[in-house]
């Protein structure tokens, strides 16, 4: 019992680990400022009850529970007991360094532990570790001091799944290398160019993108099968991740042998123009044993090959240069825009007959589904059309392919990150506006399902979702504008969360529960858990007052014609712009237009406003068709003009986004935007169609509870 007790204190659990690193996403710099204002005003050792305040404060996240603050609190405690014996009998420092042995924890080794999991640059994180323990201020960090540091790297690194065993005596070589003249003291100068220059370090503190061309962007890695250094020549042993592989051309090598000099990266830009056009094989060094050559057609023994990065050709190291051809980017070249067509790194000249694909990658939806993601796509393309949208948002990837009047836009995330990407399109002064895929991550995705791509990415082969993209076609999407003036623009109320309706506008008793949810929300870690809560709102809401006899505290107008809801019985109303609401369900009904296929058979003229319900029942739904369904317990009418009032606070929300109302009049009219394209799936078959963006109105059914 007490060797069980004191291995629970002595480390954390995963779902912990998970727990604080959700928290820890939420930030995107460095806490400066909370921990300095903490070093000088409040204990260096801090007290459970210290710990606790300075966690909330530092995550800022108000309701960290009180069991989980413990647990942290305890191990903190317990592995800062264990490091006071590592300190040598007669050192100076010790007595300071370990002031608070009894029942403490250290302010310094708990910010510079929360630094190696946080978002930021490691050139940030080695000077805000170095500042953290230079505790006089002199500029100077002793031995033990600098042992510290390791410490607590080494301990994020454990729960990073890195093995420790490998790592540390790389970093205390780094220590003795920099240490140049022995004296046993380092500058801040020779610690931060020290660490700069130890990619084992670098990739632990978060390095993500290289930006030298040549240079391999590293990723930690566990191996499935064996692997072999691409530098020593060695098999990668060990438990947990043994050993570095670049996510771009999957170059594989020790920790320690990542420093000696590997061989560089494949290019992803041409420097001068003779070299434009000219398609040319980047190989690799690869682990291509047991495949066979495209030359001489035998089997590659361990690291006797190499392969090409755009076109994936295996060869052996002496069949590289026989029969020799021009490199033609292998079955992907439809969505490759290779360094050939790349100058300077920042002109594009295009590939003939070629659609080079845009991907924007959103690394937090689905969890981590989007930085696994990401990198996957940093590997089949070129990682030059690949962009995270937490670096800068849309932006500079559009700006990138601004001069290009044939590619395409793959979007990977969930509805929100669709919107964002569809606004920055609206706002960009582009001579194009490329058609545009979406890859859903997470759950929802409500119109990623009602264009066929599904509710979620489930890890399948990225390579076949590319291939569909080959063959679609175009169908029309409308977006709506919508205006919320309050009646009393003094009373306090939330924030309208968009000015735009791309999948639907709600009012009552599903919007209360959103909005419930969306309080509750940093509690949850996985995306069954959402679900799950999301279900237990749903059945458990008992339908609040401020949703009852919701007909007595709205009027809509549609069209200029008012609508009858005397006959209804309604606690919730939406308003529809997709057929797939809530995590698809089709709550206007099934629409025989969608299943024939997009944009088929001659058009008919619309009326603008439909409210007889035996003409809605014929009525289908269609995101093109400038027409928006107002649903409440059934179809309640179609219309291209809505305008809503309140006339008492009311739970509201846009594409999921949901807030608390004030008294108000909400208008929605037709988007005018640029027109947009996006990819529908086909139903009979397994290609995805673009879809074009325009702005409709549509009435919804509202159900009573929530389908999950």
């Amino acid at each position: 019992g007490m060797a069980s007790s004191a291995e629970t204190e002595s480390s954390l659990t995963p779902v912990d680990f998970i727990q604080l690193q959700h928290y820890m996403d939420g930030e995107a710099t460095l806490n400066w400022v909370i921990t300095v204002v903490f070093l000088l005003f409040s204990p260096q050792c801090l007290d459970e009850g210290g710990f606790s305040h300075f966690l909330k404060t530092y995550l800022e996240v108000r309701d960290v529970p009180d069991d989980f603050c413990k647990r942290l609190f305890r191990y903190f405690k317990h592995v800062d007991h264990e490091g006071a014996g590592n300190c040598q009998k007669g050192d100076a420092n010790v007595g300071k360094c370990w002031s608070c042995l009894s029942g403490g924890v250290f302010l310094r080794d708990m910010s510079c532990y929360f630094s190696v999991l946080e978002d930021g640059q490691p050139r940030d994180k080695l000077e805000f570790t170095f500042k953290l323990y230079d505790k006089d201020m002199n500029g100077l960090l002793d031995s033990s001091e600098v042992d510290r540091i390791i410490t607590q790297m080494m301990r994020a690194a454990n729960y990073l799944g890195w093995d420790v065993t490998e790592i540390k005596p790389l970093l205390k070589d780094m220590m003795k290398a920099i240490d140049v003249d022995n004296s046993g003291t380092v500058t801040l100068e020779e610690w931060v160019k020290g660490g700069m220059n130890n990619i084992p370090l670098l990739v632990l503190l978060g390095l993500k993108m290289t930006e030298k061309d040549g240079q391999h962007i590293w990723q930690m890695k566990h191996f499935n099968k064996p692997t072999y250094c691409g530098v020593c020549e060695s098999m990668l042993l060990g438990l947990g991740k043994q050993g570095l592989c670049c996510t771009c051309c999957k170059y594989t090598v020790h920790n320690q042998c990542a420093n000696k000099n590997p061989e560089p990266c494949a290019r992803t830009f041409v420097k001068s123009k003779e070299e434009i056009g000219i398609p040319v094989h980047d190989w690799i060094r690869a682990d291509c044993k047991s495949n066979k050559c495209e030359v001489c057609h035998k089997k590659i023994k361990t690291l006797g090959g190499r392969h090409c990065v755009w076109c994936h050709e295996i060869r052996h190291d002496d069949c590289v240069v026989i029969g020799i051809k021009m490199c033609d980017c292998g079955p992907l070249r439809d969505h490759i825009l290779p360094p050939w067509a790349i100058h300077d790194v920042s002109k594009i000249v295009p590939i003939k007959g070629t659609h080079p694909l845009l991907v924007f990658v959103n690394p937090k939806s689905g969890g981590k589904q989007g930085e696994n993601v990401m990198r996957k796509f940093q590997y089949l393309l070129n990682p030059r059309q690949v962009y995270n949208l937490s670096n800068g948002g849309p932006a500079p990837g559009l700006q990138f392919f601004h001069n290009l009047w044939d590619y395409r836009i793959l979007v990977c995330g969930g509805d929100g990150t669709v919107g964002w990407l569809l606004d920055a399109l609206d706002k960009t002064n582009l001579p194009v506006h490329a058609p545009v895929a979406v890859l859903p991550l997470g759950t929802g995705n409500d119109l990623a399902r009602c264009l066929r791509w599904g509710g979620g990415y489930e890890g399948g082969d990225l390579r076949e979702i590319l291939k569909v993209i080959e063959g679609s076609e175009v169908i029309r999407m409308d977006r709506w504008s919508i205006k919320v003036v309050p009646d009393d623009p003094e009373e306090v109320g939330d924030p309208v969360p968009y000015q735009i309706i791309n999948n639907y506008f709600s009012i009552g008793v599903d919007a209360s529960i959103a909005h419930r949810f969306h309080s509750m929300r940093e509690k949850i870690l996985r995306d069954l858990t959402n679900k799950l809560w999301y279900f237990e709102f749903a059945t458990t809401e008992t339908i609040s007052a401020s949703c009852k006899k919701l007909k007595e505290c709205l009027t809509i107008d549609c069209g200029g014609k008012h609508l009858d809801l005397s006959a209804t019985t309604l606690e919730g109303i939406a308003i529809l712009n997709i057929p797939s609401m809530h995590g698809g369900s089709n709550l206007w009904g099934e629409s025989k237009k969608l299943e024939a296929g997009p944009n088929q058979g001659p058009e008919q003229a619309l009326p603008e406003v439909t409210m007889d319900p035996e003409l809605l029942k014929a009525v289908t739904q269609d995101m093109s068709d400038k027409r928006l369904e107002v649903v409440g317990l059934g179809g309640l009418a179609q219309t291209s003009q809505i305008t809503i009032r309140t006339i008492k606070p009311l739970p509201m929300q846009i594409d999921g986004e949901p807030w608390m109302q004030p008294p108000c009049t909400v208008r929605t009219s037709v988007h005018c935007s640029p027109v947009l394209d996006l990819f529908y799936r086909a139903v009979k078959s397994t290609l995805f169609c673009l879809l074009t963006v325009y702005c409709k109105i549509r009435h919804f059914r509202y159900l009573p509870l929530l389908a999950v």
